[in-house]
This record gives C-alpha cells, sequence and structure tokens, in this order.
C-alpha cells in the first residue's frame, strides 16, 4: 500500500464518554494498538488499510481517562512485522506498557532477545485472510518452539468458521495460547450456540488456553451499545473459565471506521460479563499481570 495514500481510515471515537465503571487499581487494558505515526513509523506494503496517525500519546492520554493503568500493546497487521511502532509505544510507557509482535519467520534469536529485551511478551498469528495474504502453519509451529524458551505465549486471531480445521494446528502450539476476541463467534446465538460451544469445547482441551473477552463492537456489529447478546453470551464464559480471561478496548479499533465504537461504552459492559469485584479483579488485573508481568506482585 503505497504511503503517498491521502485517504486514511479514522476508527477511533473523537471524543469517547468516560465510563460509569471504575475498573479496580492496576486494571489492564490487555488489547489495544497503535498506528504510527505513519512519519516516523511507515506502514507494510502489504497493509490491507492505511489508518490515520493513532501514537502512543493518545492511547496513554485514553487509558488514563478510562481508569485503566496499562497496556498491552499488540502489533497491528498495517505494520507487518516490523514492530518499531509498537516497541515505540512500549518504551515511552514507563513501564506501564509490554506488547505482542508480529514477527518474520526468518527473524534471528538475537532480533527475539531485542523485543524481549523491548517489552514483548508474546508473537500473534494472524488467520484472517481479508487482513494477511498467507498464514503458514508449519512456519508458525516453529516459531512457537523458538519463543517457548523466552516465556512467551501465542496469541491467535482467526474466525469460528475455521475453527475445526485449526484443532491441529493449535494442538501442536507448545506454549501457552491466547484466543483474540474468542474466535469471533456469533454471540446473538447466545451462550449455548454452536459456536460458542465449540469454542467452549477447544478451551475444555487445554488449560493453558485463555481467551480475550472482548469487542462487543465487531461481535454484535452492526448494533450498538448496550451490546445484549455479547454480554449474555460471554456472561457465563467469564463465570466459568475466570483464570484465563482478559480483556481490552481494541482501541483504536482497526476497519471499524463505518461503526466506530464509544471506549466508554465499551468499559461499561465490564460488570455485565464479570459481574462480581472478584471476577473483575482477576479479568483486569490478576490474569494480565500473570502473563505480561509475572515479576510483579499483584
Amino acid at each position: 500500500m503505497s504511503a503517498d495514500t491521502t485517504d486514511r481510515i479514522i476508527s477511533w471515537h473523537p471524543s469517547p464518554s468516560k465510563p460509569r465503571f471504575v475498573p479496580p487499581p492496576g486494571a489492564v487494558d490487555a488489547h489495544c494498538h497503535v498506528f504510527g505515526p505513519m512519519a516516523d513509523f511507515p506502514f507494510s506494503a502489504q497493509a490491507k488499510y492505511l489508518p490515520g496517525d493513532a501514537g502512543p500519546e493518545m492511547l496513554f492520554a485514553l487509558r488514563d481517562k478510562l481508569g485503566f493503568d496499562r497496556n498491552v500493546i499488540v502489533q497491528a497487521s498495517c505494520h507487518g512485522t516490523d514492530n518499531a511502532a509498537t516497541l515505540n509505544a512500549i518504551a515511552r510507557s514507563g513501564g506501564k506498557a509490554r506488547g505482542v509482535a508480529v514477527v518474520d519467520p526468518a527473524i534471528t534469536d538475537a532480533q527475539l532477545e531485542a523485543l524481549h529485551e523491548g517489552g514483548i511478551r508474546g508473537v500473534r498469528f494472524n488467520f484472517l485472510k481479508r487482513l494477511v495474504d498467507n498464514a503458514p502453519k508449519d512456519t508458525f509451529i516453529e516459531i512457537a518452539h523458538r519463543i517457548q524458551q523466552l516465556g512467551w505465549h501465542v496469541v491467535i486471531y482467526f474466525e469460528a468458521d475455521i475453527l475445526e480445521e485449526l484443532r491441529p494446528f493449535l494442538d501442536a502450539i507448545p506454549t501457552l495460547i491466547v484466543v483474540d476476541h474468542m474466535g469471533r463467534p456469533d454471540v446473538t446465538q447466545g451462550p449455548d450456540g454452536p459456536e460458542m460451544l465449540a469454542f467452549r469445547a477447544l478451551l475444555d482441551s487445554r488449560e493453558d488456553i485463555w481467551t480475550k473477552v472482548t469487542c462487543p463492537d465487531r461481535l454484535e456489529e452492526p448494533n450498538g451499545p448496550p451490546w445484549n447478546a455479547f454480554a449474555d453470551a460471554v456472561c457465563p464464559l467469564v463465570e466459568d473459565y475466570p483464570n484465563r480471561v482478559l480483556w481490552g478496548t481494541d482501541w483504536p479499533h482497526p476497519n471499524m471506521q463505518n461503526a466506530v465504537p464509544d471506549d466508554g461504552a465499551l468499559v461499561d459492559i465490564i460488570p455485565r460479563i464479570a459481574t462480581s469485584e472478584s471476577l473483575q479483579r482477576k479479568l483486569l488485573v490478576t490474569n494480565p499481570m500473570r502473563l505480561y508481568w509475572p515479576d510483579e506482585p499483584i
């Protein structure tokens, strides 16, 4: 994608509301991104979309407004395997951010070590065909084995219709796995719908598979708040797997330019899916700290 493209996508709310829900002290937004700024961190030539700049200053200002203390910054597909923008945001966070990278198969052990020093704690494999041209399973398995020695985990992004196809691949990953957005099930089917039941079967197959209970704006699109179907489908999942769930804003909401969510409204769904203070603390503090800041007291 040409860097001189002028029609850049704006996918985030210009003035998100202050949420009514107050996150517990130490809360982590465990799934967010940064875009550029493009002048310093150009987008990949293979990017499927060209967003406007959404750098660390914007992210950290939103974090503070929403009442969170830390961020986990996930490498956005528009930056390809160049993790410089993500590393820059982590470096500017004052120790309040960690990251998930996307890496080239040819990456060296020394380069992996450098990413670790820069705050990376996981690697992401993306299977969404509209975002990536190639998702080589054999290569991904090799990468998973290489990052195991660093104590990293694997983050996987896929849609529900390929879950069964991916099961042998998932079974072969030797590290802890975090599934983005629950593998995008159809939440309108309810908590006992076939796609949610299939995802539960995946969670039951291994105790080291976690998930992000995120993105009502994506999973219940085009419906806006209060996202009742999402809350109804996801609340039982949080109750049944309380030690394996994470939450994040998904800011700046890649490719959501036609249905930009209010981040304050996204935060306000948290007490509807984690209905007690204990569940909220596990979701927002204990679990992400275990995964991304394991050496720090909780």
